[in-house]
């Protein structure tokens, strides 16, 4: 189960990245696409992250804290990085309060791997 967790959030993060280069691109293309340089950053920076800590659960004694952390962490900038590209490229938002939604879902997310750490130190026997 965890393995096809971690693969699904190593995808996750592959298409995250991806869509972050784009929206880099369209940033420093666009005649008025600007706005798109913090989603593009959001997203590179989190789907760095979320392999990271899929690679740091794969050692772990408490694996799906840590894959949690790196879905919420995906979730949230996939939230707040797709608002912004809603305005930008179609004048509308996805709903009201997304991107400060997404943008507090990350902060939950870096806060659910401090506790995973955490949990870690306090159990693990090395």
């Amino acid at each position: 189960m965890m393995q096809k967790a971690s693969g699904a959030l190593v995808a996750y993060a592959g298409l995250a990245g991806a869509a972050g280069v784009g929206l880099a691109a369209a940033a420093a293309h666009g005649s008025d696409l600007s706005t798109l340089t913090p989603a593009a950053q959001m997203l590179l920076i989190h789907a760095a992250a979320a392999i990271a800590i899929v690679a740091v659960a794969a050692r772990a004694a408490h694996a799906g804290a840590f894959l949690i952390a790196a879905l919420i962490l995906l979730a949230g900038a996939s939230l707040f990085s797709g608002d912004i590209a809603a305005r930008a490229f179609w004048a509308e938002r996805l709903f009201p309060m997304a991107a400060p939604t997404g943008g507090s879902t990350m902060i939950v997310g870096w806060l659910v791997l401090a506790a995973a750490g955490v949990w870690e130190l306090l159990t693990r026997r090395d």
